[in-house]
């Protein structure tokens, strides 16, 4: 199977690993079929996700979209953060083989997910973070 230099990157040296303890957004997905778990914290000020970490138990690729999605929303309003999607992911590591992309959309959905945490914790919606 052969990986891109950014999925071995991001591979060997992730980034945002670890834990936020007073995240005010935390998100899980999972995939029973490949075992597979993620979980994102998000710390969220003013709408923007100033800080990102993510915990996966899991395969080489999903350390690695894990990894890039922190990278890809760190920074940015909640409202951009919402709008990421498999195919980005997929698309800022040149790629991922074809029994991988499950990994892509793992990511994808925990994100989502701690956006959700997030606006029920906030009292937030969706909308009013634009």
């Amino acid at each position: 199977m052969l990986y891109s230099e950014k999925v071995m990157d991001h591979l060997h040296s992730p980034r945002n690993a670890g834990k936020i303890e007073d995240a005010n957004g935390v998100g899980e997905a999972g995939n029973v079929t490949c075992g597979d778990i993620m979980r994102m914290y998000l710390k969220v000020e003013d709408g923007v996700i100033e800080d990102v970490k993510f915990e996966t138990f899991g395969c080489g690729s999903a350390i690695a979209v894990s990894s890039i999605a922190t990278e890809m929303i760190k920074g940015k309003p909640v409202s951009e953060a919402a709008k990421l999607t498999n195919k980005a992911v997929v698309s800022a590591l040149d790629g991922l083989p074809p029994n991988k992309i499950h990994c892509s959309v793992l990511a994808e959905e925990a994100v989502k997910s701690a956006l959700e945490d997030y606006y029920k914790k906030s009292g937030e919606t969706p909308a009013q973070s634009e």
